[in-house]
């Protein structure tokens, strides 16, 4: 079973580079049974988001 710190690793590590079949399944499985990971995920997901949205116009607020 993957820790918590393996996974916030993987979450992070998939913003950068695509994540092999194994990693994918380990992190789905971790994920599905862990809400503070999930919710890590998804803040992870609306930073990113946010970051695009500021690059594309930095004047927005």
């Amino acid at each position: 079973m993957m820790s918590c710190h393996q996974a916030t690793q993987l979450l992070s590590e998939k913003l950068d580079r695509p994540l092999d079949t194994k990693e994918k399944i380990a992190l789905g499985v971790h994920t599905t049974m862990c809400p503070p990971c999930r919710r890590f995920a998804q803040q992870m997901e609306e930073l990113r988001s946010i970051s695009k949205r500021y690059m594309k116009d930095p004047d927005v607020k």
